[in-house]
């Protein structure tokens, strides 16, 4: 496989994981993705705005974050985010405290 097939390929991945947390999945609450697989919706964000930051193209946190969700961070809490059980937050503290 050449480079460019092979970067063509990672980014249709990543568009699907993208479409499926942002619009399969939007049930899936950021902490509890954290609890089970150590990242979120705002790691990937920040991932993407780390890689445009290297590459020279400048983005904010919340340039990155509106570029991954599709919609601004207060737009995302708005309509998708609940509140973490109290569990959860406990399971959070406990393995990223």
């Amino acid at each position: 496989m050449d480079d460019q097939t092979r970067i063509e390929i990672e980014a249709a991945a990543f568009r699907r994981l993208q479409k499926h947390l942002m619009e399969d999945r939007t049930d899936a609450q950021n902490i509890d993705m954290m609890n089970l697989a150590g990242f979120c919706r705002n790691c990937l964000a920040r991932w993407y705005q780390e890689a445009a930051n290297e590459r020279g193209v400048a983005m904010t946190k919340d340039e990155g974050r509106e570029a991954f969700y599709g919609m601004t961070m207060a737009e995302w809490k708005a309509n998708y985010q609940t509140e973490a059980s109290a569990e959860a937050q406990a399971a959070f503290k406990d393995s990223h405290g």
